[in-house]
């Protein structure tokens, strides 16, 4: 499922291979996929004959600056993949299909060169936004420091877990990060986030910022140390994992060092 790490793979894909091309015109067969009243036709006006100049990110939103000023702002969703012309980039689909139906085509761009891009959602899950308001998440998370992590959980009753993942908060994290940033920690993801002191706030910090460099380094947020299973045992102590909900997420946790 695509978190910080791969949709900003497929933010550095579109920089890469999508600036400066002239779009030729728009391919959105699911209107459904295009929220906040955005629909194929005005997309249409909005993009036919302009470039996109920058690709942006935040969290896990993909944000393109067009050269008429106007932003188009893209979400993975759980599935979803980023394709430039025969180049692709976000969520390695390990719990999806990688084929390229077309019907998975939910939107994109053709150039006037021959090339195009589009987004493949086999789940549906993803979106598309026209000047997508970015004050709605919080900090990104690969730029989170101290105080940022301390507004994120000052007096906060709700599970730390919950708080991470909260984007109007902290933009950027999913549920394999979180699982992985909590392990890495050893904090039960189910602690009020409030209840943190000084040195356990300097910890996840520290492990926030060691998972998102070394899973980024690997290749993304499936890469972690913790076993999905809890019929595998914890790498650090040997203990049997718990498997739980926790903030409405499935969550693994060791509850022998996870206090």
């Amino acid at each position: 499922m695509p978190e910080i790490l791969e949709v900003e793979d497929a933010r550095a894909l579109l920089e890469k291979r999508a600036l400066r091309r002239e779009v030729e015109r728009v391919h959105a067969p699911d209107a459904w996929f295009l929220k906040r009243g955005l629909t194929p036709q005005a997309a249409g006006r909005v993009l036919d004959g302009e470039r996109f100049i920058a690709a942006r990110r935040r969290g896990k939103w993909i944000l393109l600056d067009t050269d008429g000023g106007r932003v188009i702002g893209l979400h993975l969703g759980m599935s979803g993949r980023v394709v430039v012309d025969d180049d692709e980039a976000g969520d390695p689909l390990i719990y999806a299909s990688n084929r390229d139906e077309i019907g998975w085509r939910r939107f994109g761009v053709h150039f006037t060169d021959g090339g195009a891009m589009y987004v493949r959602d086999p789940r549906r899950l993803g979106a598309v936004e026209l000047d997508p308001d970015e004050d709605r998440l919080g900090i990104d998370a690969l730029e989170l420091d101290a105080e940022a992590l301390g507004k994120v959980l000052d007096e906060s009753r709700a599970p730390v877990k919950a708080r991470l993942m909260d984007q109007a908060r902290l933009a950027g994290l999913g549920n394999l990060l979180t699982d992985e940033v909590c392990w890495r920690a050893g904090l039960d993801p189910s602690r009020p986030a409030g209840s943190l002191d000084a040195d356990e706030r300097r910890t996840l910090l520290k492990a926030i910022r060691q998972t998102l460099r070394t899973l980024g380094r690997r290749g993304g947020s499936h890469t972690g140390d913790m076993p999905r299973s809890a019929d595998e045992p914890c790498p650090k102590d040997g203990t049997p994992l718990t498997r739980r909900t926790v903030g409405g997420r499935t969550t693994y946790s060791c509850p022998e060092h996870q206090r």
